[in-house]
């Protein structure tokens, strides 16, 4: 069994895009997949599959059918994951807050042309590192407040991109592993 955590993009935001964790789990069980988990209400589901090549497609024409609306999914497998949260560059630093460290999983690594685009964004406070398909952005004064726009970053890299705190990101880990060993 390969273990994955799929994250679904603007899901149970701002009253859109609804779905029922409840009703989530029953969608995963329904396409086979085995003791599917969710965590909070943003979409975040840690599952078993047989297939070792699991495409996000399968999971967004699933719950386009079932919800009515097509969110974008990101996959990560759990060493994917577990890369991820080691490739941290905060994790040494004293006095980072995991609750105001972004993680942005992004679906495809972007082009030299959509980094360097970002690149060029004004980023004080705010501090951004490029890791891959993933972007850590640490928001020292929260996220509300920030001048940064992390919320379009799908467009300036010209892939979809979804944001989890470190702190979801780290249970999500946990969440994996433990179904790994079961």
């Amino acid at each position: 069994m390969h273990v994955y955590v799929s994250l679904l993009r603007g899901v149970n935001v701002g009253g859109h895009n609804k779905i029922k964790m409840d009703a989530l789990r029953d969608l995963y069980r329904k396409l086979g997949f085995h003791d599917p988990r969710t965590y909070v209400q943003s979409g975040n589901v840690v599952f078993g599959a047989k297939d070792k090549s699991l495409k996000p497609n399968v999971l967004e024409d699933a719950i386009e059918k079932s919800f009515g609306f097509r969110p974008a999914v990101v996959l990560r497998t759990i060493a994917e994951l577990r890369q991820t949260v080691k490739a941290n560059p905060f994790a040494k630093r004293d006095g980072i807050n995991p609750g105001l460290l972004l993680v942005s999983f992004l679906a495809n690594a972007p082009g030299k042309q959509a980094l360097a685009a970002l690149q060029a964004i004004p980023a004080d406070p705010e501090e951004l590192h490029i890791a891959g398909r993933e972007i850590f952005i640490y928001f020292p004064g929260g996220m509300g407040r920030s001048k940064f726009p992390w919320a379009s970053m799908d467009k300036i890299l010209k892939t979809t991109a979804t944001g989890r705190n470190l702190r979801t990101v780290t249970t999500l880990l946990k969440m994996a592993e433990e179904l790994e060993a079961s």
